[in-house]
Formats: C-alpha cells, structure tokens, sequence
C-alpha cells in the first residue's frame, strides 16, 4: 500500500501543519508517499472563474505528472479544493472525449499527455477505507477517552463525487476518533458548509454560517477537518464571530491528521530539514494538560489565532513548493518566523515599490501619447 502524494498550494503555505502531520502520521502507518515531481497548482477556485479549459488543464497536468512517475499507484490529495479539481479532471478525461483531446493540446506544450488512468483518493477516504480504524487504532499511545471530537467533512471532499461516503450524513470520520478512545460530538454539521471563499466576498454570509458551526460544537473538545479552507474559517474568524454575535466560546480546530498524531504520540522534526518548533493554539483545558503531559506529541501547526494575522498575509502568488520567492517569503514572516511586525512592514515596502512602478508607467506612457 503506497501512494502518490500531491500536497498542494495550501500545504505549502497556511496550512503546512496538515501536510507535516499527514506525512508523519502515513510514516507511522507505514504508509511510503511518494510526492509528485515538480507538481504545479491546481488552479483552486480561481481558474474556474477565468476559463474551463484552464480548470481542467491544471490539475491535468498533475495527473499527467503522476501517470508518467507510475500510473498504477493512486494519487493522494489531503486538500479537499485539490481532491475535487484533480477528481474533476480525470472523470472528465474518461468521459469526454473533446475535453480529453483539447487539454492534451495544452499540455502538448509542456510535452506532456494525460491519459485519465490515474486514481485520485482523498486523504480521508485512504485513512478510512484502506487503513481503517482497526490499524490506527494499534498505534495509539495517549488517552483520550477524556475528549469529545465534532468530526467536520465541510463540503468538497464528499460533494459533488460522493466516492466513499454520504454527502448529507458522513461518517467515515467517527471510526477514526473513536479509534483514539476519543467519543464523537453528537451534531449534525458535519457535512454544512463553512462560507468557503465568501469570507472575503460576502463576509457577513461566511460569519453566519461560521457561527452555526461553532455553536453546535460547543460541548466538544475540538473541531476536526480535512479541508485547509473549513480550517482557516473556523480558527480564524472567531474573534470576529464572537464580535458580532456575542459567542460562542473559542473552540480548537485540528487537522484529522494532526488529531490522529497527538494520539500516537508521533513528533514531526522536519520541514526541509528544520527542526520546527510553533506552538498550535490549544488552550482549551483538555488538550492543554494532554499536551503538557505528553511532550512528544505531534508539533501541532496551526492556522493563526488572530483574525487579522490572516487578514495582513500577502498571499505567495508566485513561487510554489521547491521555490521561495518575496511572496513566500513574507507569509513566512507570519506563520513560521511569528515576526508579524516585519512582514507588516516588507509587505508595505512592496506595496510601495510597485506604487511607484505603476506611476512611473503610467506617466511615462502618457508623455508618448
């Protein structure tokens, strides 16, 4: 059992704790993953709002990528914006036949093919389905019993390709959490939606929708997703949230992943050779004595507390997983390096630089006319 990884922007960037803890939980599984070799983005929810081809050329080249390194193996994607724009692809590469054809003759400049064999499995169903409760289940060092889990699947992973579980009434989940000694939160918002990219459009909607969530969850230790959007809106906006309505209460939210390495007691010492030492923001009480008891547990990684530290990050547009360019540079300063102040200010250097660049263009081009 060993698949091929493709982490994805988000894993690189804001959510790096959900790759380090998906790499270190496969390990501890036994599980070898074999990352995609110069993997590009997959074009997220942008590129569908600028062309269909693009939406399917994208992640096409991916699966290209993975069907030349082996195309029996199963491509394993964590991120549930990824997992549907690669599942979306190769469904439609076996069957659409035009489609097929006019992605070919974009990826023919790259000198690549697709020809939709590769498998592509969510993160959750490869956790549920193929390694199962029963095995993580062995591997498990620390007590939970003590902890109440709301298991949110959020809505990509299930929908609109409902491959191994129900889209209105997941539960693939559940087995996992109770394989911890950890019970499940009897709720049902698992499977609603989190706003998505409406925070940033249609904010008030997002915060609505944000708030149900949360106030469900109360009675539970943590919130565990699989999807790096779910997990940014429920951790990052609850201040905001709290503001405008009054509560609920803070409420953790974890990675499946992160959850299921605390509980085996794993420690992640690495990220492009580097100790890593980032604090997640797990004070709530029972995760706060389990983790002081328990110092080798996963470094949880989390998404920033404040609201604001996300709301100032530049995002790294350019650049990708093997490349660090100005933009990843100054997330950096936001998430790893916690030196918000500095990248504060390199951001406003670079908003100023380019300010001048534009004025510069602008009057030099009218001096032509």
């Amino acid at each position: 059992m060993n698949y091929l990884y493709y982490p994805g922007c988000s894993l690189t960037g804001t959510a790096r704790e959900y790759d380090m803890s998906t790499r270190a939980v496969m390990d501890a599984m036994g599980v070898p993953l074999t990352e995609l070799e110069e993997w590009t983005c997959c074009g997220a929810s942008a590129a569908e709002a600028c062309s269909e081809l693009l939406a399917l050329a994208l992640p096409a080249i991916n699966l290209a990528i993975a069907e030349d390194m082996d195309d029996q193996q199963d491509v394993m994607v964590p991120c549930s914006a990824c997992y549907l724009n690669l599942k979306k692809a190769a469904e439609t590469m076996r069957r659409d036949t035009r489609a097929h054809e006019r992605v070919n003759t974009v990826l023919a400049e790259k000198d690549l093919s697709v020809k939709g064999t590769a498998g592509v499995r969510h993160l959750l169903d490869v956790l549920s389905t193929d390694i199962g409760a029963d095995a993580i289940r062995t591997k498990v060092t620390v007590d939970f019993s003590h902890l109440t889990i709301a298991p949110y699947y959020g809505c990509q992973c299930l929908r609109p390709y409902p491959v191994f579980d129900d889209p209105e009434a997941p539960r693939s989940m559940e087995p996992l959490i109770r394989a911890t000694g950890a019970a499940v939160h009897p709720w049902q918002m698992g499977a609603k939606c989190c706003g998505a990219s409406h925070m940033n459009t249609k904010m008030e909607v997002a915060l609505e929708l944000v708030h149900a969530i949360l106030k469900a969850a109360q009675g539970a230790d943590a919130i565990v997703t699989v999807c790096p959007m779910c997990q940014m809106n429920l951790e990052a906006y609850q201040d905001k949230v709290a503001q405008r309505y009054g509560g609920p209460g803070p409420v953790t939210i974890l990675y499946l992943p992160q959850f299921l390495g605390l509980a085996m007691g794993l420690q992640v010492k690495h990220h492009a050779g580097e100790a890593i030492q980032m604090q997640e923001r797990i004070d709530q009480a029972a995760f706060q004595g389990m983790l002081t008891q328990h110092s080798s547990g996963v470094e949880v990684l989390a998404a920033p507390a404040n609201p604001a530290d996300v709301e100032n990050v530049t995002p790294a547009l350019l650049g990708g997983a093997r490349t660090t360019l100005l933009g990843d540079y100054i997330v950096s300063q936001f998430l790893a390096a916690r030196n918000q102040p500095f990248g504060s200010a390199l951001s406003v250097a670079v908003m100023s630089v380019m300010l001048v660049a534009v004025v510069v263009y602008f009057r030099s081009g009218a001096k032509n006319l």
